[in-house]
């Protein structure tokens, strides 16, 4: 469901279309379509997106999934506005922005999810197990982590929850970017992006 802000079918809007809030954490495009080809959305698919930040995620998978549900959660009041900006900077009416901390808002949802997607939360692995209670089965979860201590709560949460068809892909991308006169390859953080399915 092309926008016109960006009117093509492929996942991938460049940074600079999303309104930012300094110091609020953005996905950058190419960790974004590490997301969105983990999360194999279907054009119905439920996503919670937990810790949403800037709305990156709702917006391309709000595209994606035109008959679905996009829930952006996000604890901070100032970032779940800038959310709905963004949504509305697109034309996406169908992602619901859910003002409060995960795992505990996670129960008042009123739709069970096909995805997860987990981008942040002090509290990883009561978030991932919480979340892991309302997927059904062949749903699929996806978190992320930027740091090793992340990575290893997030990996030991797969394997108490029994995760299945578990993958872990970190990103290793440089852009080329103008630096005065000249250019230059300039990495983005590298970050760790989980996934894995429901399965008996």
């Amino acid at each position: 469901m092309p926008s016109p802000l960006w009117s093509y079918t492929t996942p991938g809007i460049p940074d600079d279309l999303f309104e930012r809030l300094p110091g609020i954490p953005m996905s950058p495009r190419e960790v974004r379509l590490l997301l969105i080809s983990a999360l194999r959305l279907k054009a119905d698919s439920v996503l919670w997106d937990i810790g949403a930040g800037t709305g990156t995620i709702p917006v391309e998978a709000g595209l994606l999934c035109p008959q679905g549900k996009i829930f952006a959660i996000e604890r901070d009041e100032e970032v779940a506005s800038l959310i709905r900006r963004n949504c509305e900077r697109f034309g996406i009416n169908h992602v619901e922005v859910i003002e409060g901390s995960a795992p505990e808002c996670l129960t008042s949802l009123s739709l069970p999810p096909h995805r997860v997607c987990i981008e942040g939360g002090k509290s990883i692995k009561a978030i991932l197990k919480e979340a892991w209670k309302h997927l059904p089965q062949e749903g699929r979860i996806v978190a992320t982590a930027t740091n090793l201590e992340g990575l290893y709560q997030v990996s030991e949460s797969f394997a108490e929850l029994q995760v299945r068809n578990i993958e872990i892909v970190q990103s290793a991308v440089n852009r080329l970017e103008k630096r005065g006169t000249s250019q230059t390859f300039a990495a983005i953080d590298p970050i760790f992006v989980l996934s894995g399915e429901k399965l008996d």
